[in-house]
């Protein structure tokens, strides 16, 4: 077992929390994305994601983030979870959820979950106000 595995697991991270860092799941840009945005949250951690979206569903979703563990494993998530979802289905998913999705994170780290949850929530919202400017 690895020394990061080691340390995550004692610090209370869940065994897909841990894959989903180490793995670096939904880590990326997505070229031709449909919006993008960027937020940093008080903790200090900035997270980006990138949304393809067409006809109001969520066909790709990726992030980057400058942050802990808690960050990434989050962000890893809740682009999973989002994936082919509706925009209004994709703002009702909770930090709760997100947390449920992984299994668990540590209680210090619950911020990350909130993070993830605001910049989608954010860049949909920027999404939209782009559309209704390109429908006028």
């Amino acid at each position: 077992m690895s020394e990061v595995r080691r340390l995550l697991e004692k610090s209370g991270y869940s065994s897909k929390a841990i894959e989903y860092y180490l793995k670096k799941v939904n880590v990326g840009r997505v070229e031709n994305s449909s919006v993008h945005l960027a937020y940093t949250g008080p903790c200090d951690d900035t997270m980006e994601v990138y949304l393809k979206i067409e006809s109001d569903v969520i066909k790709e979703a990726k992030f980057q983030a400058v942050g802990c563990a808690g960050a990434f494993s989050a962000g890893s998530a809740l682009m999973e979870m989002v994936k082919e979802k509706r925009l209004e289905e994709a703002e009702k998913i909770t930090e709760e959820d997100i947390i449920d999705f992984l299994g668990g994170i540590p209680k210090q780290k619950i911020h990350c979950a909130c993070l993830a949850k605001r910049t989608l929530r954010n860049a949909i919202e920027k999404y939209r106000s782009i559309e209704i400017r390109s429908d006028v």
